[in-house]
């Protein structure tokens, strides 16, 4: 046998001895602790007029509803009472929900609150958490978050937690102020805001969860084990009294005018100027219908750029608005790796050029137990890429508690190409097993038809289980995407393969070291993929870890021991003039990362990676540091390096990033935003400015310079300068 293999065998042996010896010295057993108080109802109290939104709560309504106090501890001290009262009532009229909360502190000047801004960072806030499932399915619900300094942030919540869309924007609004008893906040949010169902009563699920971020304390209503989550719909209580509101109808209208100048490199200065905009109907209380015409995403701020030292394709998320709001309707059960609907393939190129939008629809919403994403859309003419339709269709159906089935299609046509992918996916999910704990099985299928191919048709799918608990993670997968499975409205980051994949990590709480919050020790992370075609051997990744914890100090460490492998069939440039050639590849390196409590004014973030690489070596490092100077200004700044030797060749990347966000107000922020790496040789600036003059309605300032630094003498170049209004009409 081969010394390489032989090498190979004794690693995997020693890697399942280490596991087995994990597996023994921390499972424990299960407590089943109760997860509900009492009261678990709250009741809306209906109010004849509008409550003013100044965060005050001293209105008569206010003192008449209902008040729930009981909040139970998940972090620090699980299942006991929160150190800080916390109250919660709830009022209502025709048109708009109310909610008041009153966080009482009694050390308020040491309240953890830096941010401002739409859609900011909670997870390092003192804030408070709203969850409320209007069609009480116990699956999906909407999030509602603020913070002391009366900052918003919002998402959509799929599959009792599964899925978050932290990217979908609500209109809705709210006003806090701090005193010396603590902070206290009003939420004002429209019906037209939300989907429900047309009953006359409603009955709604709802939560509510309380962080205090300089004790780590992390309190809920409803649901507080460790085992469960705010997402987890299933374990919310229930918002009772709200009748007569089921007549609610929108037509929301929402135009845009832009306008600027850009001057590319070495060519005159153009000036810009476009119309267009967005209706929303309101069909029924749970179905929406969207036009737009002329789609414009100048306010969008630029993907940070990456180097790419690896065979395949990188991923950039979507930041478009249009295509973010609604995003999760079009999920598929595919994962990660196999996408048959990636929204960036409307309107933007291959090399991530903007396409013009025609125009396009979409309709989204839920019927009874059938959730419904329809949409279509139309590209202009650019360049050499024709004028193509693209179209998008996903039905997904609930059964028993927290399961579902559904199906998918999407096709991109223009006058010479037709290509469709359609596909089916199942989800089996509850919440009850072992008692009160959570499991997830499912899978999916998907073929891909080509119409100007040999090989028409194509391939893939996928079967997973996950079983997340406070001690114990379990994750595995079989993922394959067959030779001639192509979604171009999709999106692959590796063609045919196959891919078998297996996590095990243990989570236990030590009372004898009072300074942990929990240890991690993962004794079985592996990825074992092979070509489809052939069954051989193309990338196998395994990651053994011995250490990990998290302090109650809002500190993290791991340290990680990973075997890597990767089989080329062809020479690989990594980069310009090194060459990888064909050949088995195996080697083995060592891992470091830490954070620091993000909370904190000053806080930061490392990583380092060194050992083998291919037939050579890479040490690769790179940090992440934050000032928040005050809740008006955060600066950061990161940096990432790579250092590279191989028997053809050595080389060094370096990318280095920076940011200013400022706040002048939770209606008025912006951001400046800059990058750089050695492989383009190029600065990228981005500077945004976003005014929200009332909710929904917003005044957009960009700013982009491109930088060339390859010569001796850096020169601007690619200047482009964009105002653009959007305001919201709603009839």
């Amino acid at each position: 046998m081969p010394e390489k293999r032989k090498r190979n065998i004794l690693f995997m042996q020693q890697y399942g001895r280490l596991a087995l010896l994990h597996a023994f010295l921390l499972s424990t057993g299960f407590a089943l602790h109760a997860q509900q108080n009492e009261p678990n109802l709250i009741a809306a109290h209906h109010i004849q007029g509008n409550i003013q939104i100044d965060g005050n709560l001293i209105e008569a309504e206010w003192q008449v509803a209902q008040h729930i106090s009981n909040f139970t501890q998940r972090e620090l001290s699980e299942g006991q009472p929160v150190t800080e009262k916390t109250e919660v009532a709830i009022l209502y009229n025709e048109s708009t929900l109310y909610l008041g909360v009153r966080c009482f502190d009694r050390e308020p000047k040491k309240l953890t609150a830096k941010k401002m801004q739409r859609d900011f960072d909670f997870d390092t806030e003192d804030n408070f958490e709203i969850i409320i499932d209007t069609y009480n399915d116990k699956r999906n619900g909407y999030l509602f978050v603020t913070n002391p300094n009366g900052a918003l942030a919002d998402a959509l919540v799929l599959d009792n937690g599964r899925q978050v869309n932290e990217d979908w924007d609500g209109v809705w609004n709210v006003a806090t102020k701090i005193t010396g008893e603590g902070w206290f906040a009003e939420l004002e949010i429209p019906f037209s805001t939300l989907k429900f169902s047309s009953a006359d009563e409603q009955i709604w699920g709802i939560n509510f969860e309380r962080n205090i971020r300089r004790k780590l304390e992390q309190v809920l209503w409803q649901g507080w084990s460790r085992d469960s989550e705010l997402e987890q719909v299933s374990r919310a209580g229930t918002l009772v009294g709200i009748k007569g509101i089921s007549s609610v109808r929108l037509l929301e209208i929402k135009p845009y005018v832009l306008g600027g100048a850009e001057k590319p490199s070495a060519s005159s200065t153009n000036r810009v100027g476009d119309l267009g905009g967005e209706v929303n109907y309101l069909i029924t209380p749970t179905l929406k219908l969207n036009l737009t015409a002329n789609s414009d995403f100048a306010q969008v701020e630029s993907d940070r750029e990456q180097i790419n030292l690896t065979r395949f394709s990188l991923f950039f998320p979507e930041k478009r608005e249009f295509f973010l709001d609604g995003r999760d309707y079009f999920d598929f059960s595919l994962g990660d790796r196999i996408q048959p609907f990636y929204s960036r393939r409307i309107g933007l190129s291959d090399d991530r050029r903007e396409v013009p939008i025609i125009g396009g629809a979409r309709i989204l919403g839920k019927l009874r137990n059938t959730t419904l994403g329809g949409m279509i859309m139309q590209t202009a003419e650019k360049d050499n890429l024709p004028t193509t339709n693209y179209s998008v269709l996903r039905w997904k159906q609930d059964i028993l508690q927290q399961s579902t089935i559904g199906v998918i299609s999407t096709t991109r046509a223009d006058a010479d190409h037709l290509n469709a992918t359609y596909g089916f996916d199942f989800l089996y999910s509850t919440s009850q097993f072992w008692g009160n704990k959570n499991l997830h099985f499912g899978g999916a299928y998907a073929q891909s038809y080509t119409s100007n191919r040999d090989a028409q048709t194509g391939s893939a799918h996928r079967l997973f289980i996950s079983i997340p608990t406070n001690y114990v993670e379990f994750d595995a997968a079989w993922n394959r995407s067959g030779t001639n499975f192509d979604p171009e409205v999709g999106f692959l980051r590796r063609k045919n393969f196959q891919e078998f994949y297996a996590e095990l990590q243990f989570n236990p709480r030590p009372k004898f070291l009072p300074f942990l919050r929990k240890m991690e020790f993962k004794p079985l992370d592996v990825n074992y993929f092979i070509d489809d075609a052939t069954g051989e051997l193309t990338t196998f990744f395994s990651e053994f870890r011995p250490l990990g914890f998290a302090t109650k100090s809002g500190e993290f460490f791991e340290f990680n021991l990973q075997r890597l492998a990767e089989r080329l069939i062809d020479d690989f440039e990594i980069h310009e003039g090194v060459i990888i050639p064909p050949a088995e590849y195996w080697f083995t390196r060592y891992e470091i990362q830490f954070s620091t409590f993000g909370g904190r004014r000053i806080a930061g973030e490392g990583s380092a990676s060194w050992g083998d690489f291919y037939d050579g070596t890479n040490t690769e490092w790179g940090a992440s540091l934050v000032w928040r100077t005050s809740k008006h200004l955060s600066l950061g700044a990161d940096y990432q390096h790579n250092e590279v030797k191989l028997p053809t060749g050595a080389f060094r990347t370096h990318e280095v990033g920076g940011r200013a966000d400022f706040a002048f107000s939770p209606k008025l922020f912006g951001s400046l935003f800059g990058q750089w790496n050695n492989d383009d040789d190029e600065m990228l600036l981005n500077f945004r400015i976003n005014w929200i003059p009332k909710p929904g309605t917003d005044f957009f300032l960009v700013i982009n310079q491109a930088v060339d630094t390859q010569a001796s003498g850096w020169r601007a170049n690619n200047t482009t300068l964009l105002s653009k209004f959007v305001w919201r009409f709603v009839l």
